[in-house]
């Protein structure tokens, strides 16, 4: 019998320090090149956005690599490409750690809009307000001082 799957997962991670380096002017090639390691790696990104210091990936996932593994991967590659590009203006890192929450298939449209509105939405709201409110809404326990 072959192995079927409908996994949709949304990733959430930050720039180290929640320093503020992902400018603008840059951040949509970001989001391209991480679609791209994506896609060798066989998922299938259905949204990508954030803000200048954190970044949200909804993608279907190919359940044959460990999410941890292409976070690494993720992590790891565009971080170097930012280096290489000489595109922040001091030394670049993510912060270590990652959220990561699925979502069934009736839920696909609403986090698809929900992360391409992510500026607007944190006009009010802090990237670190919004990521406690997502652990809190799938019940997960976190340390305050691992979030900083």
């Amino acid at each position: 019998m072959s192995t079927y799957s409908q996994l949709y997962i949304h990733v959430v991670f930050s720039v180290s320090n929640r320093d503020r380096l992902l400018d603008l002017s840059w951040r949509d090639r970001l989001y391209n090149y991480i679609i791209a390691i994506m896609q060798n790696h066989k998922h299938k990104v259905l949204a990508i956005g954030g803000t200048d210091d954190h970044i949200h990936i909804f993608f279907s996932y190919n359940h044959s690599e460990l999410i941890q593994t292409i976070v690494r991967y993720v992590k790891r590659d565009s971080s170097l490409w930012i280096k290489e590009n000489r595109l922040a203006p001091c030394r670049f890192g993510w912060q270590e750690g990652y959220g990561a929450f699925s979502y069934s298939k009736s839920q696909v449209n609403h986090v698809v809009k929900h992360i391409l509105t992510k500026e607007k939405a944190h006009e009010n709201k802090s990237s670190l307000d919004e990521y406690k409110e997502l652990l809190e809404k799938y019940n997960v326990e976190y340390n305050e001082k691992y979030l900083q």
